[in-house]
């Protein structure tokens, strides 16, 4: 199964939506700039994520883009359906006519396992998940956490 790059930048632009989402609507060239996805190619992603109703836009000078789905509802096999070909790993999985070795291939059975394998860890795992594991790996957890301390202190004093 190959992922696009496409699906990566979506996956990439969905996590930068999530991590800003209190300033939301978030103009295309700001999550250009944080992912560093080419902002051309970036308006393709988002105008195909706002197709299958995953984003949203809003038009105008104070517009921009939000998830139109809490991060938690988003699969990555959401993002792939929506932005992947429909290409499988092998040609022969799809078409049995492809190939002259599918009546006695003994490999065929173990690439549609592979595919099977990589579409259900796309299934089970969702942009929230994503989202915990940049701010555990940027630290962002932390300073939320510390910030929330804080801030229950500051009203029980």
């Amino acid at each position: 199964m190959h992922i696009p790059v496409k699906v990566d930048y979506g996956v990439r632009a969905l996590i930068d939506l999530a991590l800003h989402a209190d300033a939301q609507p978030i103009r295309a060239s700001d999550i250009a700039r944080r992912t560093m996805i080419p902002e051309p190619f970036l308006a393709q992603v988002m105008h195909a994520m706002g197709k299958n109703g995953i984003v949203r836009a809003q038009r105008g000078p104070q517009g921009g883009h939000a998830l139109a789905m809490k991060p938690e509802e988003i699969r990555l096999s959401m993002v792939m359906d929506s932005l992947g070909s429909s290409e499988n790993l092998m040609a022969c999985l799809e078409n049995t006519t492809s190939c002259v070795h599918v009546p006695s291939c003994s490999q065929r059975e173990v690439w549609e396992s592979v595919e099977t394998a990589v579409y259900e860890i796309l299934d089970t795992r969702t942009i929230a998940d994503l989202v915990t594991r940049s701010r555990a790996m940027t630290g962002d957890e932390t300073r939320e956490s510390n910030r929330q301390d804080i801030a229950v202190q500051s009203a029980n004093n």
